[in-house]
């Protein structure tokens, strides 16, 4: 069976943003980042209790997936969720749960 490489490249991509965010890690960076807005690096550092490589990597991985942006305030550099990213999350998944497509499940 051939598959349109057109396909392969949408799925590995759905399938790097949930890898991305299947670390524990990353997934309370996205849920901080979606709570309280944006947040420069020695925040997180604290409110994660991560160390400052760690979570560079981490922030790192979460940027080159297009779920968090960065904005240069002086010599800091604030971290958001990127708008589009629970959009890209949900996307990832379309056919697992397609009755849930456009639906609010309140979580």
């Amino acid at each position: 069976m051939v598959v349109s490489t057109d396909i392969d490249g949408r799925l590995a991509t759905r399938v790097a943003r949930l890898k991305c965010v299947a670390d524990p890690i990353r997934w309370r960076v996205i849920e901080t980042l979606g709570r309280e807005g944006g947040r420069c690096h020695c925040d997180l550092e604290v409110v994660l209790g991560v160390p400052a490589n760690l979570l560079s990597h981490h922030l790192r991985v979460l940027r080159d997936a297009g779920l968090v942006t960065t904005r240069r305030l002086g010599k800091q550099v604030e971290y958001r969720l990127d708008p589009a990213a629970p959009r890209l999350l949900h996307d990832a998944l379309p056919d697992v749960a397609p009755e849930l497509a456009g639906a609010d499940t309140g979580e």
